[in-house]
């Protein structure tokens, strides 16, 4: 069972609120991603349910059980950090191995839970190396089984995938993915990246500033944003946001269109543009255009969109996927 209730949760340093006072529930076997711009607290939510740091106020229960005060080792817990902290002089084996003899684990089933571990993680091959002798991608499949071992109530991954190049976390986006549907255990799991909130979550929990914007599942945050924070943050490329005379005609402070969600002609439509930059990626073009007072919109386009830069384009919004927004910053 992985069931983590946060009721009036808050975190201070000094007279410094990092995060104010939140709830939050996390179902069992529900993979969460904690995501927002650095310094939103994000992480130091993760630590407050590690146990890593104190609480100020309020109280944390995992199934069900009051854990607020209990040191991180009695939370049935296991972190996965951003550096992969093994062991350099230890084998594959006894890295992953190492939490299990510590706890004084019979050898038989160190041995049969290390190779049940490396057989999820691809890692068979590997139990002799070292890890100097591995690549990124594969010493933190080896901090993941690590973790695995334990057989944790909750996995926890604090930026897993920094250090990793562009192809690598792409690929181990899809190896963390697969891995929860194996174990069906519950997984939280932070981030900057909204590309990795997005592919990877059940749920996403949208912070700012230590405070929870919006939670819901990914299709929820990018089809039905609360407010502007979550709008602008949640979607790539994202979202325009139109303010001024645009915007009142629509009946709102702000509207907000999606890339995909303005229609483009050479001929006619709302907003008189001149192209600028475009970037070709093949399947799709995202031109981004000045269209006078509306500003500088960006545009997702067909791969073979064939215009050129400077040339005058129209542009209109799909009426049903207008976003608005009061002067409040809130959803209308």
């Amino acid at each position: 069972m992985g069931n983590i209730t946060l009721k009036k949760v808050s975190k201070s340093f000094g007279a410094t609120t990092i995060i104010p006072e939140i709830d939050l529930e996390i179902e069992d076997g529900e993979f969460v991603v904690f995501v927002g711009p650095s310094g939103c607290g994000k992480s130091t939510l993760l630590r407050l349910i590690a146990g890593l740091e104190d609480t100020s106020a309020g109280t944390i229960s995992i199934d069900g059980r009051d854990v607020t005060g209990e040191a991180p080792a009695k939370r049935r817990l296991a972190m996965v950090f951003q550096s992969y902290a093994l062991y350099p002089h230890m084998t594959v084996y006894k890295n992953i191995a190492f939490p299990l003899k510590m706890a004084g684990e019979d050898a038989a089933v160190i041995d049969k839970k290390v190779k049940d571990a490396a057989r999820v993680l691809n890692l068979t091959n590997y139990l002799e190396r070292r890890p100097g002798q591995l690549s990124g991608g594969q010493r933190q499949r080896v901090a993941i089984g690590r973790a695995i071992v334990r057989q944790p109530s909750a996995f926890l991954f604090d930026e897993p995938l920094s250090n990793l190049d562009a192809a690598l976390r792409g690929t181990m986006r899809l190896e963390i993915s697969e891995l929860h549907h194996q174990l069906k255990t519950t997984m939280i799991y932070v981030t900057h990246d909204q590309v990795e909130a997005m592919t990877m979550a059940d749920k996403i929990v949208v912070l700012n500033a230590g405070n929870i914007e919006q939670v819901g599942s990914p299709m929820e945050l990018y089809k039905t944003p609360k407010n502007l924070f979550v709008a602008g943050f949640i979607g790539s490329p994202k979202m325009n946001l139109i303010n001024g005379t645009a915007a009142a005609k629509h009946g709102a402070t702000t509207i907000g269109v999606r890339p995909e969600h303005l229609g483009i002609s050479t001929t006619s439509g709302e907003w008189k543009a001149t192209v600028g930059v475009a970037e070709h990626l093949g399947s799709d073009t995202f031109l981004h255009v000045q269209a006078g007072d509306v500003g500088t919109l960006t545009v997702r386009a067909d791969g073979d969109l064939g215009v050129r830069h400077g040339e005058t384009v129209y542009l209109t919004p799909s009426p049903n996927k207008i976003h608005r927004f009061g002067a409040d910053g809130r959803a209308m």
